[in-house]
């Protein structure tokens, strides 16, 4: 087994922490935030995961996963670091490599201390191109050593989907990853063996891309079924009925998980991701037609059900959900936490039922996944009640679908306006009282 130091404990970084220790690697996770290592040296995860905090209090009580903010001796204490930091949007688009650089840096400094063999592999999604012009380059001047010979580099994309991100790490549907020496490919080889797909042993550069291609797939994929389901239902058809039967096509259809027609795509990977990959065709001089109409069309789709939303309220709107999708507290470019502001900026008195966010501000007001303050007064909003929330209002707009909120819905707001943005019953359809958004 090896002895790892995961850089970040963000949603990749601690999912893949509390993995790797479970799996019996030696673990040492790593971050500027004290308060954040602090919970994590107590077993306590520093985001809501489905069965995260189970794991986290195991592998913790074992010894094998402790945290610090000493990037220092954690290089000195480990084989190998993942850099698992976050790269948001930078104000044009591209790739923002603010914390990667300054983790590179760190690591950097640590390694010219250091006589062992030690790899540096990044976790975090950057362009093609970003491990050879900027992430080596800055190891390289901070410790004053050679990539591939003074010490190993990789690059291993993570496709982990939050509210699934334990199961998907013991079962992915893709690995991948590119190194510059032997000694970093036997360690990605090692943490990657018993897991149930191929393992594609590619270039740096190729392993870069493959991330970005796979998150503007699923982006393109979500906004060309929404746009079909769109003319669907002008047409008087039930779009995700069209997109169903497109979908029983396993031999050319890939995959069905994106291709239903609803609301917006919104996280921390797809919209900042695509706008990354558009920014990169536009310093090559290529054109990006595509990309350019995915951004555009989920916006479009955003303005399309607050115009359904204001149409069929006066003033109290109670919406379901508001994290970017079921089973997280993340709101970082949510399309719901945007609509949200929207209606309240148009006047509307908007209540929120999302139990994971909830959750979260009850465990930490300052809890990552709402540091985007897009929705005025989140936290006064909130309402953990989901029988008060329909009683109150006028419009009932279900953007994330909850076990309890079909059954609720129809017990107890029959005489309510619903727009739905999820689909909560697949066998309904547009009426006077009830709109989907393309169905």
């Amino acid at each position: 087994m090896t002895r790892i130091s995961v850089f970040g404990i963000g949603y990749v970084g601690v999912v893949s922490a509390a993995c790797l220790a479970r799996d019996g690697h030696e673990v040492i996770a790593v971050d500027v935030d004290a308060d954040r290592v602090d919970a994590l040296n107590q077993g306590r995860p520093p985001i809501v995961e489905k069965g995260l905090d189970e794991l986290l209090a195991e592998v913790v009580a074992s010894g094998k996963l402790r945290a610090t903010t000493d990037a220092q001796q954690a290089v000195m204490d480990t084989d190998a670091s993942f850099v698992c930091v976050g790269t948001p949007s930078a104000p044009d688009g591209s790739v923002g490599l603010t914390y990667v650089i300054s983790v590179c840096e760190d690591i950097g400094r640590a390694l010219r201390a250091k006589d062992a063999h030690h790899s540096v592999i990044m976790r975090s999604t950057i362009v093609p191109g970003t491990m050879e012009e900027v992430c080596i380059p800055t190891l390289e001047k901070a410790s004053d050593k050679r990539a591939g010979t003074g010490f190993g580099v990789g690059y291993f994309p993570e496709f982990l989907r939050e509210s699934t991100a334990i199961e998907d790490y013991a079962d992915p549907g893709l690995v991948v990853f590119g190194s510059l020496d032997p000694e970093t490919e036997a360690v990605l080889t090692e943490v990657n063996a018993d897991l149930p797909c191929e393992m594609h042993r590619v270039d740096i550069r190729t392993a870069e891309m493959v991330k970005y291609t796979s998150n503007a797939w699923r982006a393109a994929k979500i906004s060309f079924a929404n746009e079909i389901g769109n003319i669907a239902k002008a047409n008087k058809l039930d779009g995700q009925k069209v997109m169903g039967i497109l979908q029983s096509d396993h031999k050319v259809a890939m995959s069905p998980a994106f291709l239903r027609p609803g609301f917006a795509f919104g996280g921390s990977c797809l919209p900042k991701d695509v706008r990354a990959l558009r920014s990169v065709g536009r310093q090559c001089r290529v054109a990006t037609p595509i990309l350019d109409a995915i951004l555009e069309a989920n916006s479009e789709q955003i303005v399309r059900a607050e115009d359904m939303v204001r149409s069929a309220s006066k003033k109290a709107v109670g919406l379901v959900g508001v994290s970017f999708k079921s089973g997280t507290d993340d709101l970082r470019e949510s399309p719901l936490a945007d609509l949200a502001a929207r209606l309240i900026e148009s006047g509307q008195d908007v209540r929120i039922y999302d139990p994971y966010v909830s959750t979260a501000f009850e465990n930490d007001p300052g809890a990552e996944g709402r540091g985007n303050a897009v929705v005025p007064g989140l936290a006064g909003r909130m309402e953990r009640d989901l029988d008060a929330l329909i009683d109150r209002s006028e419009v009932i707009v279900v953007g994330n679908r909850y076990p309890e909120v079909q059954d609720r819905i129809a017990e107890r707001g029959s005489d309510r306006r619903i727009v739905d943005l999820t689909r909560i019953d697949p066998g309904r359809l547009s009426g006077a009282e009830y709109q989907g958004i393309c169905w």
